[in-house]
């Protein structure tokens, strides 16, 4: 087997089954199997999609165990000589897998490669790239150095925008919403720690590679990435989870070396938490602000290519105030309208 793509899935079976859809085209002609692994979701994802997909390998648990154990359940039971880490709100291009797995054939010390990801509106998402969270870095992103100097080498290092996304570039961190990695360097490194429930599991992968002698690349090839659809934002959990995974990854990698600078890293983002916690509770009590029409642009699966949808969403024309519009797109099989932020039926 060549390749093995694995998706971990809670509570998003529509925009899974337009992934799987999407991976299945972008996998002709490629040894490949998919494997899912739905963590104990409330909304029916295994029995839904197992009558449409006869051949993708489903894993169900009875828990959430988190992305980091839900993903290793499947990496340790599939064999194959790559493994691709995807999220299911994702859209992958239809030349996309073939690219990544001829890059990683023609460079043996590569370990993992990322690709471009797209956001719902065209733009690019930066953390399609991204240096390694050192406390410097990181001091810069919570202060917002690294804002005011995105081009910076020194300040600007956590998104890396000196970079040019249409080119190939040796990175620090890819992201866990598509990574592709050599079977040979887990085998070395080990998986995902699954101390990481959720957030921070990614960089800690790609920080292990680095640190085994292997080397990360970024690749300009496209998918979508709707972001955080299977994820509540708004909620407490969200926050104390993606804080948590910060620290967990300081203090597993740089704690004992910073022992003064931890301390300041840790008050940062304790105080970045609370922030983020109190605009969630003044959201929640503050008047509903009226909705502003947002426009989109919708595509036909069953007609267009992946690929030329990317390309028009990506070259979209802005209106007179310099807004996008976001993507909407009618299933491969014509019987859904898929937002980033809402599923409607058609049929």
């Amino acid at each position: 087997m060549k390749l093995s793509i694995v998706i971990v899935n809670y509570n998003v079976k529509y925009h899974l089954e337009q992934c799987i859809r999407s991976v299945q085209k972008a996998s002709e002609g490629i040894n490949a199997d998919i494997w899912v692994v739905d963590n104990n979701s409330s909304d029916g994802s295994v029995d839904y999609l197992q009558a449409f997909f006869q051949d993708v390998h489903f894993i169900s648990n009875k828990e959430n165990v988190g992305f980091s154990r839900a993903n290793n359940q499947a990496i340790r039971e599939s064999e194959s000589e790559y493994v691709l880490l995807l999220n299911p709100d994702t859209i992958v291009a239809e030349d996309t897998l073939k690219k990544c797995i001829d890059f990683l054939d023609a460079h043996p010390e590569v370990g993992a490669t990322g690709v471009r990801m797209l956001n719902a509106d065209g733009t690019f998402a930066p953390e399609s790239r991204r240096g390694l969270p050192t406390p410097f870095t990181s001091f810069c992103k919570m202060t917002g150095l690294s804002a005011l100097f995105p081009k910076s080498r020194i300040f600007g290092r956590y998104y890396m925008k000196y970079l040019n996304p249409d080119e190939a570039n040796p990175v620090d961190i890819l992201s866990g919403a598509f990574n592709m990695v050599r079977r040979k360097a887990l085998d070395e490194v080990g998986l995902l720690d699954e101390e990481f429930f959720m957030y921070g599991e990614d960089i800690d992968l790609s920080y292990r590679l680095l640190l085994g002698g292997w080397q990360n690349y970024y690749l300009p090839y496209y998918i979508l990435h709707y972001k955080g659809e299977s994820t509540a934002k708004s909620s407490f959990r969200y926050v104390h989870v993606f804080y948590n995974a910060m620290l967990i990854f300081f203090n597993k990698h740089f704690g004992k070396r910073y022992l003064f600078l931890g301390y300041i890293i840790r008050l940062a983002v304790v105080i970045r938490a609370l922030m983020d916690m109190m605009i969630r509770v003044l959201d929640r009590i503050l008047p509903e602000r009226k909705e502003v029409q947002i426009p989109y642009m919708r595509f036909d699966l069953r007609k267009t290519s992946v690929t030329d949808m990317l390309a028009a969403l990506r070259n979209q024309q802005v209106d007179k105030k310099g807004k996008r519009a976001f993507l909407e797109t009618i299933s491969f099989d014509g019987t859904m309208l898929i937002r980033h932020n809402e599923v409607l039926a058609l049929k």
